[in-house]
């Protein structure tokens, strides 16, 4: 397999990054009959594979907490690892890598399609944060990823210590904090596994999420 940081150098992507979030503490439900451990690692390493395979782009993992080796087994060789337990600092750590802009994905988008990393990260040419939010069953529920250009500006570091991608109105107050709504546009919107009811909105036809299709095979997506 590809060293992903390598192949990012030899095509000179190291300024752009894309990790995902493993948050283990924050358990998805799940149908009956799975297994939740492995069902957070199977839509973990769906998600990192889609971030694993953007164009000039390193992808990256960020833990908390630090200690997770099966976390860390679903990444490629030579993937930069983050223990962070805040967005604020897993930005500023990755700014420490080379990034001069990062998005952060959550670990529960195992369909996330990649042309919507690709839209934040020019959103952030020209602002300096970009989301992409989650649609919930009865409208927008925290983001499923955030893009930012480095370092942080001071105002959005700030709102990053008390704010998260599973904030339900991560968007609205991220735009409070900033000087002006602008800073932070929005991208187009997806959604993420964090109910059974959720599976749902996986649409068995688009390519994609191995992990998360076999360990539901036998499960109806929809009720």
């Amino acid at each position: 397999m590809t060293d992903a940081p390598a192949r990012a150098a030899a095509d000179g992507a190291s300024s752009r990054f894309a990790a995902v979030l493993s948050f283990p503490a924050r358990r998805a439900d799940v149908p009956p009959g799975i297994d939740p451990d492995e069902f957070r690692l199977a839509m973990l390493e769906d998600t990192y594979e889609v971030v694993a395979g953007l164009e000039l782009v390193t992808s990256a993992l960020v833990l908390d907490p630090p200690d997770q080796p099966d976390a860390e087994a679903v990444t490629w060789p030579g993937t930069p690892i983050v223990r962070e337990p805040t967005l604020a600092g897993a930005f500023a750590a990755l700014h420490a890598l080379g990034a001069g802009a990062a998005v952060l994905v959550a670990p529960d988008a195992p369909d996330l399609p990649p042309l919507l990393i690709g839209k934040l990260f020019r959103a952030v040419g020209s602002a300096p944060s970009a989301a992409c939010q989650a649609d919930g069953a009865t409208g927008p529920d925290g983001l499923v990823a955030l893009a930012a250009r480095l370092p942080l500006p001071q105002w959005l570091a700030a709102a990053l210590r008390d704010v998260d991608l599973d904030t339900p109105d991560a968007l609205a107050r991220l735009r409070a904090a900033a000087p002006r709504p602008g800073l932070v546009p929005q991208g187009p919107g997806w959604h993420r596994l964090r109910t059974a009811g959720d599976l749902r909105l996986l649409d068995p036809g688009l390519e994609g999420w191995e992990n998360t299709r076999a360990l539901l095979e036998g499960h109806p997506l929809s009720s």
